[in-house]
């Protein structure tokens, strides 16, 4: 079973994993910790991470980057249309509002949601970590922003079943990095919590929040965020910069080139990183656009100057966690800072000067959330056993159940799960009906939600049912958030009141009694039993009189409801089952290419190695006709390599490579045998040695027999040996290297036997003739 965590970020990926000696990251196949979390098209082939990243430059409209932005979101978003003007790939809007991707592949245009590229990223990971622990990955924890929807959870789900994984659980970013934190401190007061703050300043949002710590366990008590905040903004305060100056100064203007936008991007990202260090950083590029070099520069305080809206914005979400949680900054204990866009030295400043403290950086900053992952599904993971430890999460948004009727709720703002609500969690409440009824779950507050996200979650019909009588009956609903983070409907009861005979309630006293005691223990757990034993169940019945003075029983019947659930913009079950077949799809489609490329490069290694070999090794082995005949072929061999035979199918590289073989095979044999063959013989020889030295201490029969063998065996050998050394070493042997080890093994088999056979007969000539000793001299029998 596998013990995996994946932190999917929006510019990289990283794969943390649970072993015997503690949590590790894998390495991609380039030796890299991160891998980008980038999909490229080619003409036949996918090409992803380190490998699709390379390819952004000379394929930009084929190259998808940062889907995480697009992920569970509508096309019209004001955050969506911003990035679509950034993202060099071409997007529509779908038939239910969503993004769309349009690129061509295979010859002809294809398109694929955001979900089906995060499932290709999905299975991308899976096969450098399965590559790795060379087992099966299945199980595993995977790493969110604590701002996504429900939606956005739905489609990660869905996108991890497109690539075969099974995801224990959707965790929090900050939960997690909490996690991996607290679970290793031994130092917490045990006077009371220990609170600190994680601000966690990503590629493309940040995340706060507040943990509680201690002895044995961590409790989330906020989330705060600005999905719209993150290294990537900062990248693009310096692209507009030199791309401003550069059209002033070159008259170029790089916003118009989609490959020149994302080499200046690039640039700026490792500018961006230089100034972290020092004071000033030079900017050149190469043939940037239209065959001109550029050069630029600028200050770390120009850049802060430049800056200085989005570093105002730093403070807001981490205000809005530390009000949330009720504490006030003198509580906190520390403050830990990560994240790929945390290393700017504003960002240092103003979390001191807000919290009167320097945030700590005792935490790998980039690999936090896969650690904490891993740790996650480690305890959650039968074949680990990991210390006592709770983890417990609050959810960032409230939530909402409707009918017809109006809200459902006990609360002044309409939620039915309030906000920082711990979970996973059940609610239960109660409702009269008679006939089929309708639920909505939706946001609640539509201020805590991200900026132009729907507050519509999803509906339920709850039904069909039908009750005894006309009169409206208790239906009881079970309403679960659930371990990712999703809220749902997972049962509804309906609870009628029955009158019985007192002898039907004596005889199903024991019955319902029983069924009582199981109902009570399913209604206190967490997560409700999905397996019933029968739908109609019965409490203890009370006794009650009749007019006519028969006792009467009365009990309450409860029957299980149908619950169908319709999520608001989600993915429907035909819909991610033809994805998961698209997807198989183009992973064989991948292999194939892969293998040709394989078998091509072997092509093009074996003509270069011929080529040299039959001029040199192979040469005395070989007649002029043979080379002039191989080094013909192997030149047009590789002409073909690079012209018509460029990008062929494998079959064809293998009858090409087949061929060859045919020519070649036959003078390699020779040239092999030669050795084989001197080896054989001396293999043979050593042998007939050996025998002739080992016979001299046996009796004179069975050692003439022996020495016998040995003098045929060596005769034989010297005669092949004389005919094969009269031929030239180009033709085709007469003597193999195989018959001469079937003659030493005949050799070997004959001689031992012989020996054994020696060795046994003294011995039974001794024993007879002191038994026949022992015999009166009538019964005395000669043995030959």
């Amino acid at each position: 079973m596998s013990v995996v965590g994946f932190d999917i970020g929006n510019e990289n990926c990283v794969i943390g994993v649970a072993k015997q000696r503690g949590i590790d990251v894998l390495l991609n196949d380039e030796s890299k910790r991160e891998t980008p979390a980038v999909v490229s098209f080619g003409e036949k082939q996918r090409f992803m991470g380190s490998v699709g990243a390379a390819s952004a430059t000379m394929n930009p409209r084929s190259t998808i980057s940062q889907v995480k932005r697009l992920i569970g979101r509508t096309y019209g978003e004001p955050d969506i249309e911003n990035d679509l003007r950034l993202f060099p790939f071409e997007c529509s809007k779908g038939q239910d509002g969503g993004v769309l991707i349009r690129l061509e592949y295979l010859g002809e245009m294809r398109t694929f949601s955001p979900v089906q590229i995060l499932g290709m990223l999905f299975s991308h990971l899976k096969q450098i970590a399965e590559k790795d622990l060379e087992l099966n990955v299945l199980d595993c924890v995977i790493g969110i922003p604590s701002y996504f929807t429900d939606l956005q959870r739905r489609a990660y789900l869905d996108a991890a079943t497109i690539a075969g994984l099974r995801p224990l659980r959707l965790m929090h970013d900050c939960t997690a990095t909490a996690l991996g934190y607290g679970i290793y401190k031994s130092d917490f007061s045990v006077a009371g919590p220990t609170y600190v703050v994680f601000v966690d300043i990503g590629h493309c949002d940040t995340q706060v929040c507040v943990a509680s710590f201690e002895s044995g366990q961590m409790k989330i008590i906020s989330h705060a965020f600005d999905r719209n905040l993150g290294g990537r903004d900062f990248d693009e305060v310096l692209f507009s910069y030199f791309a401003a100056q550069f059209k002033e100064q070159y008259g170029i203007d790089v916003s118009a080139n989609a490959k020149a936008s994302i080499r200046l991007r690039a640039s700026c990202e490792k500018l961006k990183k230089v100034l972290s260090a020092n004071a000033e950083a030079p900017l050149n590029i190469e043939c940037l656009m239209d065959e001109k070099d550029v050069k630029g520069f600028i200050k770390r305080d120009e850049f802060e100057k430049l800056s200085s809206k989005l570093l105002d914005r730093i403070r807001v979400p981490c205000h809005k966690a530390l009000l949330d949680s009720g504490l006030t900054v003198e509580k906190i204990h520390s403050v830990e800072l990560v994240g790929s866009g945390s290393r700017i030295p504003a960002i240092t400043r103003i979390l001191t000067s807000l919290f009167n403290r320097e945030p700590s950086r005792t935490i790998n900053a980039s690999e936090c959330v896969a650690r904490g992952c891993a740790l996650q599904c480690a305890m959650l993971s039968p074949i680990y056993r990991v210390r006592e430890y709770e983890v417990q999460d609050a959810f960032p948004f409230s939530i909402g159940f409707s009918t017809k009727e109006g809200p459902i709720c006990t609360l002044s703002n309409s939620a039915l799960l309030q906000k920082h609500r711990p979970f996973p969690s059940v609610k239960i409440f109660s409702l009269h009906r008679t006939d089929t009824f309708h639920m909505e779950a939706y946001y609640a507050d539509q201020n805590e939600l991200p900026s132009d996200v729907s507050p519509k979650i999803s509906s339920f019909m709850i039904g069909p049912f039908q009750v005894s009588n006309m009169e409206a009956t208790k239906v009881k609903v079970r309403v679960q958030l659930n371990i990712h983070g999703i809220v749902t409907v997972v049962s509804a009861s309906l609870l009628e009141d029955n009158v019985d005979d007192d002898s039907l309630a004596k005889s199903d006293d024991h019955l319902t009694s029983a069924k009582m005691e199981a109902e009570a223990n399913h209604g206190s757990s967490a997560v409700p039993n999905s397996a019933e034993d029968s739908n109609l169940k019965r409490m203890k019945p009370s006794s009650v009189s009749s007019g006519d003075g028969l006792r009467k029983s009365k009990f309450v019947k409860r029957l299980d409801i149908p619950v169908s659930e319709c999520v608001f913009g989600g993915i429907a079950k035909a819909e991610l089952s033809e994805a998961e077949k698209i997807e198989h799809q183009l992973v064989q489609q991948d292999l194939k290419m892969e293998l040709a490329k394989e078998m091509k490069n072997a092509l093009e290694s074996y003509v270069y190695e011929m080529r040299d070999k039959i001029l040199h090794t192979y040469c005395g082995f070989s007649t002029e006709s043979e080379r002039e005949g191989i080094s013909y072929n192997l030149q047009q061999t590789e002409d073909w390599l690079y012209e018509d035979g460029f990008d062929e199918s494998v079959d064809a590289y293998t009858e090409k490579l087949e061929y060859l073989k045919k020519l070649v095979d036959p003078i390699e044999n020779r040239y092999k045998e030669e050795e084989a063959r001197a080896r054989a013989s001396k293999d043979l020889l050593d042998c007939i040695t050996n025998y002739r030295m080992v016979v001299e201490s046996h009796p004179v029969g069975g050692r003439d027999v022996v020495i016998d063998e040995c003098n045929k065996a060596e005769q034989w050998l010297q005669e092949k040996l004389q005919h094969q050394n009269s031929l030239p070493k180009n033709a085709d042997p007469i003597l193999w290297s195989n018959e001469i080890k079937r003659k030493s093994e005949a050799l070997d088999m004959t001689c031992k036997h012989i020996m054994r056979s020696n060795a046994s007969s003294p011995s039974f000539e001794d024993e007879d003739d002191s038994d026949q000793r022992d015999k009166p001299d009538g019964i005395r029998m000669q043995v030959d």
